[in-house]
């Protein structure tokens, strides 16, 4: 029996998907591409945008073309807010949200065994537990996600995603660790710490653990070089957090930091709870304690209400403060939130306008960002060849620029080698491996 896996959205679902696939594997099926013909098609979808939901029924569309036989679960957060909506899409056997991953092939089983549709979606809003959804058998043996939290309390008025995702709920510690000794026993070397709101680890639970508790614990580990923290709610970044994390040793210099917007006045009515000179303030602090940092963010332009006035005070701000990379997005409404229904949503074509413009000055960042760093020794990990036979590989610094380097043989995937810039390009840089 063959499963195919189609993953849309964040890191969490990436994770997710791959504990997925293998409890497919223990049940003796091989995953496939997901344009092979398959017996079961599994659909893990998002629903931060509109597209998102519209590319999960593309992919629906596809795998039904691929095999009218085929059993084809919809799982995740589209399903989780609008199970109706997805089971009447032609097609779907199984409907599972977000807290029900784990139990993927018995319901697969069950759909294929009654021939009948499935709608498994219990209500997240009243569920605190962390689903315990573990990989076990690792296939890359580079980086690893590890989903650390799952939910999140501060319902930003574009975004459903507590309502897909539930409450704030975080793995216990002890599992946390234990996971990150199983990672290193597979020889990880670099892991990257997840979860929808990261920041807010432990806030559920007893002893007042935090995030910066773990990666503590972590620097004892042995094997694991690296801890990269996925991405991070700016006010985490107390004074004293700062100071905590300037001691360890094994803590990636790259932060991304949710921004959103750079006008005070556009973040109000984004429920967003810090003010850009508070932000700035903590890119300063940031920046004084760790001189390599990399601080990447992310951009919602056309937000209902923003005037020209507002977007110009955001521009100015991202120009200022000079990102080393942004993720640009024009606003979407989303059904179900209080942005959808705002007053003054803003023309598409004057979205597109802005996008362009910031996409253009973080071209500029970035590659200055990388500039900094020409004739410099660093310590790339690399994960793979850019294309088979190339001898480039590539992969990522410690403050993660991307880089490129020729060797003669694939010896140095999965390892950190120390290289030398060469050359700066727009989205990666040209490195030489140190002998």
């Amino acid at each position: 029996m063959k499963v195919a896996f189609a993953t849309l959205g964040c890191r969490v679902n990436q994770y997710e998907s791959e504990a997925m696939a293998e409890k497919f594997i223990r049940e003796g099926y091989k995953v496939v591409d997901f344009n092979e013909v398959a017996d079961v098609y599994v659909i893990n979808t998002c629903t931060v945008t509109n597209m998102g939901d519209k590319k999960s029924r593309q992919i629906i569309g596809r795998a039904r073309r691929l095999n009218e036989t085929a059993v084809i679960a919809v799982v995740g957060c589209y399903s989780q807010v609008a199970p109706k909506e997805v089971s009447t899409i032609e097609g779907v056997d199984v409907v599972l949200g977000t807290r029900n991953k784990g139990e993927i092939v018995y319901w697969v089983n069950r759909a294929k065994e009654e021939r009948k549709q499935i709608v498994k979606v219990n209500e997240v809003m009243k569920n605190h537990s962390f689903e315990e959804l573990n990989i076990e058998e690792y296939q890359d043996k580079t980086r690893a996600f590890l989903k650390i939290q799952d939910g999140c309390n501060r319902f930003c008025s574009y975004c459903l995603i507590p309502y897909a995702r539930g409450g704030v709920c975080s793995k216990e510690p002890k599992k946390v660790l234990e996971e990150i000794n199983k990672l290193s026993s597979h020889g990880f070397k670099e892991i990257i710490l997840s979860g929808i709101h990261t920041a807010s680890y432990g806030v559920d639970l007893e002893g007042n653990v935090t995030l910066v508790d773990i990666l503590e614990s972590i620097e004892e580990i042995p094997g694991i070089e690296r801890v990269r923290i996925g991405s991070i709610d700016p006010t985490f970044f107390t004074e004293d957090v700062i100071d905590r994390m300037s001691r360890l040793k094994k803590l990636c210099h790259h932060f991304h930091l949710s921004l959103q917007s750079g006008c005070d006045e556009t973040l109000k009515r984004m429920n967003r709870r810090y003010t850009i000179e508070q932000y700035e303030s903590i890119v300063n602090a940031l920046r004084e304690t760790f001189k390599d940092v990399s601080i990447t963010t992310d951009i919602i332009v056309g937000f209902p209400g923003e005037t020209e006035k507002e977007f110009e005070s955001t521009y100015e701000f991202l120009n200022r403060i000079k990102l080393s990379k942004m993720h640009v997005f024009k606003f979407s409404p989303r059904k179900g939130t209080k942005a959808a229904e705002m007053k003054d949503q803003v023309d598409g074509n004057i979205k597109e306008e802005r996008s362009n413009k910031v996409i253009e000055l973080n071209r500029m960042n970035e590659k200055a960002f990388i500039k900094k760093f020409l004739d410099e020794e660093v310590k790339v990990l690399y994960e793979q060849e850019t294309y088979e036979g190339s001898n480039e590989y590539e992969g990522y610094t410690e403050n993660y620029i991307k880089v490129i380097s020729l060797y003669k043989n694939n010896g140095i995937i999965g390892n950190i080698v120390k290289t030398k810039i060469v050359s700066c390009e727009e989205e990666f840089a040209l490195g030489q491996i140190i002998q």
